[in-house]
C-alpha cells in the first residue's frame, strides 16, 4: 500500500505539479512574454495572452504527415524524448525550490537531461529523410558540441564555489554570483542557454530563411506541437536552472515571492533582448565563439575559483 501511495505521489509530481501540467502552463505564458517583448521591440502590439495555447491546440487538430523516405517510428518518437527530458528537469528543479529537498548528484542528472531536447531535434531531423532536415540536424550536432564545453566548465566553477557539492539545494544556498568567477560563469551560461533554446543568434539549425526550419521541415500536427511545447518548457525551465545555480534559488515566503518572480522575469527578458538585438551567425562562427571565447572565459572563471578556494579569497 505504501509503495502504491509513493508511486501515485511520483506520478502526481511528474504529470501535475510541479511537473508537466504546471510547467507547460507557465512555459506557454513565458513564450507569450517572449512574443510580447519582441513585438514591443519591433513597435507592434503583439498577440493576446492565450495565443500560445490556441496555437498548440490548433496543431493538435491538424493531420500528422509522415515522410515517405523517413523512418516513421523514430520520426514520431523523437519529439517525445525531448519533452520527457525537460519535464523531468522541471520537476527536479521545482521540487528542489519548493520543498527544499534534493538527492545527491541531482545536478549531474539535470545536466544530462538538458541535452535530450537537442538530441531529439537531431534524431527527428535525421529520421525525416529530408536533405534540409539533415543539414539542420548536422548543425544542431555541431552547436551542441560547441556550447556544452563552456557550459559544463561554468557549472564546475559553481560546484567548486559551493564546496564541491553536486546537490541543488546546497548549491542554491551558496554565495556564488557576487564573486568574480561566479559572474563570469553566469555570463557564459546565459550565452549557452541562448544556444540551447535555439534562439537568435544561434538559431542556426532551424534557420527558416535558409533551410526552411531544418529538422522541423517535415513535422506537422501533434508531433510539431510537442516540439513547440518542449521549447516553451525550456524557456521556462532554463531560467529556473540559472536562478537555482547562481541567484540563490526561489523563496516563496512573504515578500520573497516578489523577489523570486522578479529574478525569473529579469533572466527571461535578458534572453529575449539578446534574441531580438543580434543577427544570426553561421555555424562556424558559433563554434569559434563558444570554443574560443566562451570556453576561455569559463576556464578563467574556473582558475579564479580554484585560487579563491586555495587562498581563501571570498570575492574570487
Amino acid at each position: 500500500m505504501e509503495l502504491f501511495k509513493e508511486s501515485l505521489l511520483y506520478v502526481f509530481l511528474f504529470l501535475i505539479f510541479p511537473g508537466f501540467l504546471f510547467s507547460i502552463v507557465i512555459g506557454l505564458i513565458s513564450s507569450w512574454i517572449d512574443r510580447k517583448v519582441t513585438a514591443m521591440v519591433q513597435w507592434r502590439k503583439g498577440p493576446p495572452l492565450f495565443q500560445p495555447f490556441y496555437d498548440i491546440l490548433k496543431l493538435w487538430g491538424k493531420e500528422t504527415t509522415i515522410p515517405a523516405n523517413g523512418s516513421p517510428t523514430v520520426f514520431l518518437i523523437a519529439p517525445i524524448i525531448g519533452l520527457i527530458g525537460i519535464t523531468i528537469v522541471s520537476t527536479i528543479l521545482w521540487y528542489t525550490n519548493i520543498y527544499k529537498q534534493s538527492f545527491i548528484g541531482d545536478l549531474i542528472v539535470v545536466i544530462y537531461l538538458l541535452t535530450l531536447p537537442s538530441l531529439s531535434i537531431i534524431i527527428g531531423g535525421s529520421a525525416s529523410g529530408n536533405p534540409l532536415a539533415s543539414i539542420g540536424a548536422s548543425r544542431e550536432i555541431k552547436l551542441l558540441l560547441a556550447y556544452e564545453l563552456p557550459f559544463i566548465l561554468s557549472i564546475v566553477t559553481v560546484i567548486l564555489k559551493a564546496g564541491g557539492s553536486i546537490k541543488l539545494t546546497e548549491i542554491s544556498s551558496s554565495t556564488i554570483t557576487p564573486t568574480v568567477s561566479g559572474i563570469i560563469s553566469l555570463i557564459v551560461v546565459m550565452l549557452c542557454i541562448q544556444a540551447k533554446l535555439g534562439f537568435t543568434p544561434f538559431d542556426i539549425a532551424e534557420a527558416e530563411t535558409e533551410i526552411m526550419s531544418g529538422p522541423f521541415i517535415e513535422y506537422s500536427g501533434p508531433p510539431l506541437s510537442i516540439f513547440k511545447i518542449t521549447q516553451a518548457l525550456m524557456l521556462f525551465t532554463l531560467p529556473v536552472f540559472v536562478i537555482t545555480l547562481f541567484l540563490g534559488g526561489f523563496n516563496f515566503t512573504g515578500i520573497n515571492i516578489l523577489w523570486s518572480i522578479l529574478k525569473y522575469v529579469l533572466i527571461l527578458v535578458v534572453i529575449i533582448v539578446i534574441k531580438n538585438t543580434n543577427p544570426r551567425v553561421r555555424i562556424d562562427q558559433a563554434v569559434k565563439f563558444f570554443w574560443r571565447y566562451c570556453a576561455t572565459l569559463s576556464l578563467i572563471a574556473l582558475i579564479l575559483a580554484i585560487i579563491g578556494n586555495l587562498y581563501n579569497i571570498s570575492w574570487l
